[in-house]
């Protein structure tokens, strides 16, 4: 059996009130849902489908930090 692997998910609420999740180490890994429960169980499901796709070649990146910034 496999080690479990962590990922870092990036949460956004989009101007239509859907959850977007994206998993930055693997690429095109995406989903989006309109709770959080929910998104939440499709990103599990998406990581899983995009680690069969690319093997278990992920970039290996730390979360550092999230800010926003008004330009």
């Amino acid at each position: 059996m496999k080690s479990p692997r962590k990922f870092t998910v990036l949460i956004e609420k989009d101007e239509e009130g859907y959850y977007v999740a994206s998993v930055p180490s693997l690429r095109g890994c995406h989903t989006q849902a309109k709770n959080l429960d929910t998104l939440m169980k499709r990103v599990r499901e998406v990581v899983a489908l995009c680690l069969k796709g690319e093997g278990s070649d992920a970039d290996s990146l730390e979360l550092v930090g999230i800010q926003q910034i008004t330009v």
